[in-house]
């Protein structure tokens, strides 16, 4: 901010360029960041918001508290919320939004079944994790909702335990400022607004005014209640040879999502752009072409007739803007401070939110950060009221130099949320923030009843769509429900039953013909050298014998095909192939698109390895650069490991390089890419064996084969073909830096559970790990 803001709290700050976030809506100020040289790109890079691979590598299940956990913690911080016992989140301040896509009715074996029509969620999603059979109520589970919290405020006695430094010593209320102005009980909305008195008195601008004639109405003529909606503002300027003019702007919606933030070229020549304070360089600004009434026709478009704008010395921001606006709150003003000064802005996010803005590590302010900041501070005050802010003693803590004193005073307000095992939807209400949830109205559960919850109720999954598109941009967090009819029991039965014989039969491969007097114990340690081999059969009906190997995994099968189909052994060119059934006859495409599963993108696979393996990779660790996991499956009965393993890496490049060292003849050990997700690995083992004969083929039961020949689009394969697709369409135009989960809850009845799956990641650390862009 320019230097006349720095009375309410703005101070110059030194060090790196801070993140923008990107604007979907009206167009994204990215131009600043692409004209960042390489190295603060990479300094930048490696702060990106991300989501740790090892503790998905374990094939560990993740608790629905789990996963309230790790969505609690993008909501507040690593400083507010403990550690997720189930997966790591890094860098989660620089998360921009929250989006969950629920697919009710759906499980773990609609995902394996359908896993081809499943295309997009498969290869856009590196983390994938198993989820236990749903509860009675999976979303309040996940949510982290209490039967006595359903009701949108917070519990008594949490309003009486808030942050309050006059424990010690004894506060009359009636002389604080804030109580002689406003009371001591809650007000409203409109009683927050400026009077026309007030906006005279601070010097906003106001139709009429002699120094305002040139400036632009907003045309927000709409009649102001309690339910009106409020839109963060701020503003970062230079100096012109005209004065102050605008270089950028940032708009947050109330749901606490930046709906516009615009880089301005002035009008005039730029005498000092106020880099300390704003961030914006010439290099930075060179290449912008919006003009200042480009932004007046984008905020007057976007702003409702009833809106209400928030900031912090808002008078400069709209003087900035040459725009009148007449319904504003100022939370300079609004947290009123003795003899007229005013509260600064990183001063009130601290003790009022216990949250660290304008931190000194960055390069001038984030007006983003900045904005939304103010909209929290003004929801916090409408929610508290300002007895509870008066039992603060702001004056007190303001009166210290150093923020240090008052961290020594009692937890702040994010800290006694999390005191009381809260839920999402309490966190984000600390944040000054509110939860977007779309549902079907035939689906909508007690989560809409809550006051700071935004619900929208469709009257189909398409509307569901329809609506994302529109809602999702203005909310920080956003749950989007979509819901299908789950398979009828029998088939679910026949279904799991058929995907146990599908991948024995991918894991089976026969190989010969071999001479009658083959060495049979040479020729099973040949094969058992591709992996761990789950049986050995010798088939005479043929002419010449012929192996029947059946692989524990999928990978020791394809290396195997690979590598002996159509050599020599013994003098004799043999075939290595797979079982044709009617499961196998699009293997080869299953086995394609396997390869090209994200998660599998930077995993490999090897055979041959010892149980001091791990203690010599990690001795030449320096050969295996961006290696995150080594994962050593175990047997299950005896507990000693196996003779493979997943080597799991950062990037796609950095796991071909590996792979080639470690297939090399230092090395000597056999190896390909992986095939079967860590998700999908976890499952097969835990299936109950199949028995049955080789070769055998699958007739399709009766109840199946009248589903597909009645194509509807409510059939399972159709919904898992078209809605992934939807669901992808969506998730592209997600801002980056926007964590996203893909929950398909699973299934519970008296028939049977479905344990169900999840799909997780970061947009654009997703898309930096793309295979392309590794090579």
């Amino acid at each position: 901010m320019e230097p006349e803001k720095e009375r309410t709290g703005r101070t110059p700050k030194k060090g790196r360029k801070r993140r923008l976030v990107p604007n979907k809506l009206v167009g994204a100020s990215e131009v600043m960041r692409d004209r960042w040289d390489l190295e603060e790109r990479q300094q930048s890079e490696a702060k990106k918001a991300r989501l740790s691979a090892i503790l998905f590598a374990g094939n560990r299940e993740i608790t629905h508290g789990q996963l309230c956990e790790l969505l609690k913690r993008a909501v507040l911080g690593k400083f507010s919320v403990p550690k997720p016992s189930g997966c790591q989140l890094f860098h989660q301040n620089h998360l921009n939004n929250v989006v969950v896509f629920i697919l009710q009715g759906m499980s773990q074996l609609h995902f394996y079944r359908f896993y081809l029509e499943f295309g997009f969620l498969r290869k856009a999603f590196r983390h994938k994790f198993c989820l236990p059979p749903p509860s009675s109520d999976f979303l309040a589970d996940i949510i982290g909702l209490q039967k006595k919290q359903i009701i949108g405020d917070l519990p008594k006695e949490m309003e009486g335990s808030l942050p309050s430094s006059s424990s010690k010593v004894s506060i009359n209320l009636q002389n604080d400022p804030i109580v002689q102005k406003y009371g001591s009980k809650k007000v409203s909305l409109t009683r927050c607004l400026l009077t026309k008195e007030e906006m005279k008195t601070y010097h906003f601008p106001l139709q009429g005014f002699p120094d305002c004639e040139n400036f632009v109405p907003t045309k927000c003529c709409g009649s102001i209640t309690d339910n009106s909606p409020l839109f963060g503002l701020d503003c970062e300027m230079c100096l012109t040879s005209k004065g102050r003019e605008l270089t950028r702007i940032s708009l947050v919606a109330e749901g606490g999502c930046c709906v516009m933030d615009e880089l301005v070229k002035p009008d005039n020549k730029i005498v000092d752009y106020l880099t300390s304070f704003s961030g914006i360089t010439k290099k930075i600004l060179n290449p912008v072409t919006t003009t200042l009434k480009d932004v007046q026709r984008q905020l007057k478009a976007l702003l409702p007739p009833n809106a209400v704008l928030v900031g912090h010395s808002l008078d400069l921001d709209l003087r900035a803007l040459k725009m009148i606006h007449p319904y504003v709150i100022d939370t300079s003003l609004l947290y009123v401070r003795e003899q007229g000064r005013r509260f600064k802005l990183k001063f009130l996010a601290k003790v009022i939110l216990g949250k660290d803005i304008q931190c000194p590590d960055r390069f001038g302010h984030d007006a983003t950060e900045d904005a939304r900041t103010a909209l929290e501070l003004a929801r916090y005050f409408l929610k508290y009221g300002p007895k509870k802010i008066a039992e603060l003693n702001l004056e007190a803590l303001a009166s210290h130099q150093e923020l240090e004193a008052a961290r020594l005073e009692p937890k702040n307000t994010a800290e006694v949320v999390q005191q009381l095992n809260t839920s999402v939807l309490e966190c984000l209400d600390s944040m000054g923030q509110k939860l977007l949830f779309l549902t079907r109205e035939a689906d909508a559960t007690e989560l809409s009843s809550s006051k700071n919850c935004q619900t929208i109720k469709c009257l189909s999954n398409k509307e569901v769509l329809e609506q994302a598109r529109v809602e999702i941009p203005r909310f920080t967090f956003s749950i989007v429900q979509f819901s299908f009819e789950p398979f009828p029991p029998n088939l679910t039965e026949e279904m799991s039953k058929r995907m146990r014989i599908k991948w024995m039969e991918m894991s089976t491969v026969y190989a010969g013909p071999f001479s009658k007097t083959c060495n049979l114990r040479a020729l099973k340690r040949l094969f058992k050298s591709f992996g761990p081999v789950r049986s050995v059969t010798l088939i005479l009906e043929t002419h010449q014998p012929h192996l029947c190997i059946q692989y524990e995994i999928l990978e020791g099968a394809q290396l195997a095909i690979e590598s002996l189909d159509g050599i020599l052994v013994e003098g004799t060119c043999i075939k290595v192939q797979r079982p044709v059934t009617e499961l196998t006859l699009d293997c080869d495409i299953l086995v394609n698109e396997l390869e090209q599963d994200s998660e599998n993108q930077g995993t490999i696979y090897l055979s041959g390895v010892s149980e001091t393996f791990k203690e010599h990779l990690l001795q030449q660790s320096s050969l295996f650069l961006g290696l995150e996991a080594v994962i050593l499956p175990k047997d299950l009965k005896n507990g000693k490991q196996k003779k493979y393993c997943f080597l799991r890496f950062k990037t796609f490049g950095s796991a071909q390089r590996a792979l080639g060292i470690l297939t090399g003849e230092n090395w000597k050990l056999k190896g390909r890419h992986a095939l079967t997700p860590r998700h999908l690995h976890s499952w097969l083992r835990g299936l109950p064996s199949e028995s049955r004969p080789p070769g055998l083929h699958v007739i399709p039961p009766p109840s199946e084969q009248e589903t597909l020949q009645v194509v509807k689009v409510d059939h399972p394969k159709i919904a898992a073909w078209r809605w992934g697709r939807k669901i992808g369409e969506l998730y592209h135009s997600l801002c980056p830096g926007t964590l996203c989960l893909i929950l398909l809850p699973g299934t519970e009845s008296t028939h049977g559970s479905l344990s169900g799956l999840g799909l997780m990641g970061i947009k654009d650390e997703e898309e930096s790990n793309s295979p392309n862009e590794c090579l």
